[in-house]
């Protein structure tokens, strides 16, 4: 990524000031059609600055992702609790800490998840490789440590653990189908995480033992 240091030496708020107005351009229009003279509109500054820190769009592209793989990954992934053994009461826990950071960075969520959506596949190496690192570290902190103890007795706790994978991945990969195309600000978010709930109140209904105490 080409970045001129003097970016990363302005004040706090100029700096949130001109990642957030970029966040949220690129969110709405997606890397094609994402406007520089919106960017530099809605931070605030002139054009010429915005180049003196990124030599062209594509390189403060690929510095949003950097930023937004990074603040994920200490902001969301780092603090999913995996001595939480009970895999439904731990997708509650991460579904809680997404609805948070969307809460605090609610550009950076819409930000990545268009970015997911269009599915781009030229990437730098390195952020290519956090990328990558992000999906893996996401897919321990789902699965790793779970008590199968807590399934029901008559069936093999291996295959249920196993259906509710399938049943998790299928649905965000139907959920991406679903959002494709979509303009992610215009989407209301909040029937989706019920939706979710709903699900996973099934999954634990099938296939949990009954047990005062559940989510």
């Amino acid at each position: 990524m080409l970045i001129n240091d003097t970016f990363e030496n302005l004040d706090l708020e100029k700096k949130n000031r001109i990642i957030n107005a970029a966040l949220q351009e690129f969110s709405e229009e997606g890397y094609q059609r994402a406007s520089t003279n919106r960017i530099v509109k809605a931070a605030g500054i002139g054009k010429g600055m915005l180049f003196y820190y990124f030599q062209n769009k594509q390189s403060l592209y690929h510095y949003l992702l950097n930023y937004s793989l990074d603040l994920t990954l200490n902001d969301l992934l780092q603090r999913i609790d995996t001595s939480e053994k009970d895999f439904i009461t731990r997708m509650y826990q991460m579904a809680h800490l997404k609805t948070q950071l969307f809460k605090t960075h609610p550009f950076i969520i819409y930000f990545l998840s268009a970015f997911m959506l269009e599915e781009q596949t030229e990437l730098p190496t390195e952020i290519s490789e956090k990328y990558h690192q992000l999906q893996t570290m996401g897919y321990s902190k789902m699965y790793d440590n779970i008590d199968y103890s807590l399934f029901r007795k008559d069936v093999d706790p291996n295959k249920a653990f196993q259906l509710i994978r399938w049943s998790i991945d299928g649905y965000q990969e139907e959920l991406k189908q679903r959002l494709a195309g979509k303009n992610i600000h215009s989407i209301d978010l909040d029937p989706y995480w019920q939706e979710f709930y709903d699900y996973l109140n099934v999954l634990r209904t099938v296939f949990y033992q009954e047990v005062e105490g559940n989510v």
